[in-house]
This record gives structure tokens, C-alpha cells and sequence, in this order.
């Protein structure tokens, strides 16, 4: 895949995925902005209710109280009469209609005790309504109007509504400026408010107060604090201008877990589908970038194995040209000389077959690796024999400093054997002077440490972290002056595990590297 492809394929994936969790983001708050707008009404209309209940309450009583008074024989004081006439004449019927409406106001002096707040005696009025339509006829010998009593009607009534206007107005105005605490109990609002705010759904523990003004009246509760950005609130006792110095409050301790709760479960449903959407997403970018980085690491495979490939075809292809040339031919020891270098090659070739398929084998874990009882030091002492013509070659060293005195361990003599040998073939090909390699053992606890140290090019940070991974080689553009193709060091690790051990590797470029491997001892 293309890199600008690719990183245009991810930028498009991440852009996606933060916009559906923004969009989430988004619902989710727009939700809970919702709850809490429908929570704030609901309480208001609760309040509202609550705060006319409470002004009802308080004028039924005075209004039974009144009543009361009335029943007892209390007489009007002063009676004013109001009438309206209204005189009609039809013409077409020969009649004359008079309409009479008639409203009588009794007014009553009720004690100072009546409201029960200290002041002189009050005035209650009482209104009752007559109405009478009379319809006339003129007399046809006289043509003086008569009355005809079949069209003659009377009716009397009371003006309830009117009577409570006038005792509302006057009620309100009496009370205006009294005091708070002498007219309603904490008790009776805490009753009021229970009972409608469970009838609205809330049924939340909550704090009230009533407040004049600025000011805390004795009417709350025992936990009440002021908040205005948590305190909902409405007047209460308005007077006849509609107004009023008193606001009936009320917060709620738990509001933000109960608003949380009403969405909770959308919450919950969305905070796991997108969490699945992000570790598909991760899962998928992952899987990307490894298929990527595979796809480059076989790449780098076939064009090693091509090149590691080309030597021993040519020089083979060379010698059976020689061969079949007929000066050569008759030549006995030349000709045994380039047989020798066709099957050194084919050896070669086949070695680095093998390796390829033992990886693969040990992968499946289809490689059969018998151990027995060893001395580490033997299999290291024999491993150095396989590169000590190529260190002396190159005029290096290998010296082993053994201070290990225990060194039995369960292994495969040819394994652990190319283990070593692969080390020791790395020290030697990265070292671009003379190498020089040091190889220590030591005991700790119940294992052995083997170390194996070198001067040559080291490794950066990055490479060490790749170092024993299949197919993996240190990145020097189309220059193969070293031989391989990274299968090395991922069959050491495979083996190393295999025996139960641990190899690690520290390395400072151009300061060399030290592979340490850990091994049980046996008894």
C-alpha cells in the first residue's frame, strides 16, 4: 500500500472515529441539558401549585371564620343601594320593556380578633343583586300603559364571586407587611411540597426556605443553604398589585445523580458502543500498520534471500562453464576442485533453506528438540571452534572468561550450539574493525548467565526493540554488505525460550553489543 494512501486511509479513520464520539458527546450532554430543563419545570409548576395552595389555604380559613361570624347574627352596619334602569320601547309589538337591576352592599364590622394580627376592627362587605323586567302595553280605549303580569319577572341572587374579590383585596392588603412565620409553618410547606413534587415524579429529598427578600425567614428546613445556581424559587402571598417580598425556595442535595440517572442507561449503551468502535478501530489500525510493516519486512526478505541467492548460482553456473570446457575437463584435480565449489554452494544454499523452515517449524512448534544433561561451557567452547578460523582470519579474538563453577543445563548440543554460533557470527559480520569478542558466565541463584560481549557497531534503541523479530534487519538502503536475512537472531530467541530461558541485549552504537542469555542449572 502506498504511504500517502495509507496515512491518508488512517487520517480519514481517525477523523470518523472522533466525530462519532464528538456526536455521542454531543447527544449525551444535549440529553442531560434536556432532563434538566423538564426537571426545572416540573419543579416550578410544583412550586407554583404549592405556593397557591398555601394562599388558598390561608384565605378558606378567614372565609369558614367568616361565615362563622355570620351565622352568629352578625348585622350590617350600613346598607348602599346601586341600580341601573333601562326603558325600551318596541314599536313593532306595541310594548314597552323596563329593565331594573338592583345591588345591594351590607357592610359588617368584624372584631380585631378576626385576623388574629393585632389591628382595629375591619370592614366585610356583603353583596346581593335583584333584577326585574316588566314589559307594558298601552290600554287600547285609554292608551295609558298597563302592566301585563305574565311578562313580569323578578330574580334575586348573591355575588359569591364578587364578595370574595372584595374580602381577597381586603385580606391581602391587611397582611401585606406581616410577618412570614405567624402565617405558615415549616411544617405544613414540607407537607405541601412531599406530597405534589411526588405527584410530578420527583421523589428526590430536598431543602426549602422562604425568603423576604435577601433575608431568611424562620419558615425552613433544618439543611436549607442558599445557591443560586441550585436554588429553584417563586413568590408566595402576592399582594393586589400582583407582587411580593416573599420567594418560596427549594434545592435538591441529589439532583445532578438523579438528572445522571434518567440517562444513565442511554450513557451506559453509548459509552459501550463506542468503546467497541474504538478497539475495532484500534484493532483495525493495528492490524494495518502490522500488515504494512510484514508486507515491508518480506520485501526486505526476498530482496536478501535474492541477493544471498545470486553468489552461489553464479559461482556455480561459473564452475560447470568451466567444467565443461575440455582443457578443464582432463583436469583431474580442477575438475574436483569445481565440484567441490558447486556442492560448498549448494550447502550454502541449503543451509539458508533450512532455516527459513525450521522458523517456521518452531512457530508450529513441530520441531522436535530433544535435551539432555549438558556443560554450557563445552557447547561454548565448541562454537567457537565453528568462527575461529574467520576471527583469526581477521586478526580478532574470542576469550572466554568462565567464572561460572556451575555450568550443567537441560539442552540440545546442536541447537544450543548454533545459538551461540549465531551470536558469535553477528559479533563478527557488524564489526568493522578486527573483532574482539568476550564471553562470560556466571552463577546466580539457580541459573546460569551466559554473556557474550563485542566491540563492533552496536545498535540503536529502535533496532534493539526489533532485534529478535522474524525477517527483521537493520535498514542500510540497497547496501548488502552483510550477509543474512534476519532469520538469526528470531531462531536463537525460539530456542533460547524453548530451553526455558531468557536472552536480552544491551548495545550503544558504535560501542558494540552484549547478548545475555539465562539458563536453569540442573543437578
Amino acid at each position: 500500500m502506498n504511504k500517502r494512501l495509507f496515512i491518508l486511509l488512517v487520517v480519514l479513520m481517525s477523523l470518523s472515529l472522533i466525530g462519532i464520539i464528538a456526536v455521542q458527546a454531543y447527544f449525551i450532554n444535549n440529553s442531560y441539558q434536556n432532563e434538566d430543563k423538564q426537571f426545572e419545570l416540573n419543579v416550578t409548576r410544583s412550586l407554583s401549585f404549592v405556593s397557591n395552595a398555601l394562599e388558598d389555604r390561608e384565605f378558606k380559613y378567614y372565609s369558614r371564620k367568616l361565615s362563622e361570624y355570620k351565622r352568629r347574627g352578625l348585622t350590617a352596619d350600613t346598607t348602599q343601594i346601586k341600580s341601573l334602569f333601562m326603558e325600551i320601547q318596541d314599536e313593532q309589538n306595541d310594548e314597552t320593556i323596563q329593565y331594573r337591576n338592583i345591588i345591594s352592599e351590607e357592610s359588617y364590622k368584624v372584631p380585631s380578633t378576626f385576623f388574629e394580627i393585632g389591628i382595629d376592627s375591619v370592614e366585610i362587605s356583603s353583596l346581593t343583586n335583584e333584577r326585574t323586567t316588566r314589559v307594558l302595553k298601552r290600554d287600547p280605549l285609554d292608551g295609558q300603559l298597563v302592566v301585563n303580569p305574565e311578562k313580569t319577572y323578578t330574580e334575586f341572587s348573591n355575588l359569591p364571586e364578587v364578595e370574595k374579590k372584595l374580602f381577597e383585596t381586603t385580606f391581602r392588603d391587611r397582611f401585606k407587611n406581616y410577618p412570614i412565620y405567624k402565617r405558615i409553618s415549616a411544617k405544613i410547606v414540607d407537607h405541601l411540597l412531599s406530597k405534589r413534587l411526588k405527584q410530578d415524579g420527583i421523589k428526590l429529598n430536598f431543602e426549602f426556605a422562604i425568603y423576604d427578600k435577601d433575608l431568611a425567614t424562620k419558615v425552613q428546613s433544618d439543611n436549607f443553604e442558599l445557591n443560586e445556581a441550585y436554588n429553584y424559587g417563586v413568590p408566595i402571598f402576592r399582594d393586589n398589585n400582583n407582587n411580593s417580598n416573599y420567594n418560596l425556595l427549594i434545592n435538591f442535595p441529589e439532583r445532578r445523580k438523579f438528572l445522571f440517572s434518567t440517562i444513565l442507561g442511554m450513557l451506559i449503551l453509548s459509552v459501550l458502543f463506542t468503546s467497541i468502535i474504538i478497539l475495532a478501530y484500534s484493532s483495525a489500525i493495528y492490524q494495518l500498520i502490522k500488515q504494512r510493516q510484514i508486507s515491508q519486512i518480506k520485501t526486505d526478505f526476498i530482496n536478501n534471500m535474492t541477493h544471498e541467492f545470486k553468489t552461489p548460482i553464479a559461482t556455480i553456473n561459473l564452475a560447470l562453464d568451466s567444467i565443461k570446457n575440455p582443457k578443464i575437463l582432463n583436469d583431474e584435480d580442477k575438475v574436483k576442485r569445481y565440484l567441490n565449489m558447486i556442492k560448498d554452494e549448494n550447502k550454502r544454499m541449503h543451509a539458508q533453506v533450512e532455516n527459513v523452515l525450521r522458523i517456521s517449524k518452531l512457530e508450529k512448534n513441530e520441531l522436535n528438540i530433544s535435551k539432555e544433561r549438558l556443560k554450557l561451557h563445552d557447547i561454548v567452547e565448541d562454537a567457537i571452534t565453528h568462527v575461529q578460523l574467520i576471527v583469526d582470519d581477521q586478526n580478532g579474538y574470542v576469550k572466554t572468561h568462565f567464572g561460572a563453577l556451575k555450568s550443567a543445563v537441560l539442552a540440545n548440543q546442536t541447537h544450543f550450539t548454533n545459538v551461540i554460533v549465531n551470536i558469535l557470527d553477528n559479533a563478527i559480520k557488524y564489526s568493522d574493525n578486527p573483532p574482539e569478542v568476550d564471553v562470560y558466565t556466571e552463577n546466580v541463584g539457580n541459573n546460569i548467565l551466559l554473556r557474550i560481549a563485542d566491540k563492533g557497531n552496536g545498535m540503536s534503541k529502535q533496532v534493539q526493540k526489533r532485534v529478535f523479530e522474524k525477517f527483521y534487519r537493520e535498514h542500510t538502503g540497497n547496501v548488502h554488505n552483510v550477509k543474512g536475512h534476519g532469520l538469526g537472531l528470531a531462531y536463537v530467541k525460539r530456542i533460547v525460550e524453548d530451553h526455558q530461558g531468557h536472552i536480552s541485549v544491551e548495545s550503544e552504537k558504535g560501542k558494540g553489543s552484549e547478548f545475555t542469555i539465562k539458563l536453569p542449572l540442573i543437578s
